[in-house]
């Protein structure tokens, strides 16, 4: 059933795109939550005069996401963890806690747009690739540190 998208949808599409989608997808949750639309003959038709007004919006979240790379590329992240006696970290660092860090931090990063493989176990800095809206990619640093260590590192500066 081909269906014109009303909003980013994760694994779907991008808003105002007519997108080929299961009919029981299309019927039990786009079209009841306003997500889609039916692409009909009119629906199309409306979609082309809206095509100005999707040009603008696009071009406004490509410099938003734009000036996001700006800012976050290069950004240095500490994260503060509790560790055993011989320094091993009682949790890993994911790329859940990495998105909570960039949100503390202002920036709205979704823990899919952070490549990491594997949760982090060690301490020390590690470079984190950050795959943003538009294909923009930048590497932040990530240095995970121990909870009391930390604590006598900012003391002594």
């Amino acid at each position: 059933m081909k269906v014109i998208l009303l909003e980013n949808i994760e694994d779907v599409g991008k808003k105002y795109e007519v997108k080929e989608v299961k009919t029981g997808y299309a019927r039990n949750f786009l079209i009841p939550k306003k997500l889609a639309k039916l692409a009909t003959k009119t629906a199309l038709k409306w979609l082309d005069s809206q095509k100005e007004v999707i040009e603008k919006e696009i071009e406004e979240d490509l410099i938003k996401a734009q000036e996001t790379a700006s800012k976050i590329d290069g950004l240095d992240i500490y994260i503060i963890v509790k560790v055993g006696q011989h320094g091993e970290l009682f949790e890993g660092i994911n790329a859940q806690k990495i998105s909570e860090k960039l949100k503390e931090l202002g920036f709205s990063v979704k823990k899919s747009q952070i490549q990491l493989s594997e949760p982090i176990k060690d301490l020390g800095e590690f470079p984190i690739k950050v795959n943003l809206d538009h294909n923009l990619e930048v590497e932040i640093s990530l240095t995970i540190s121990a909870e009391g260590k930390a604590k006598t590192e900012a003391e002594e500066e």
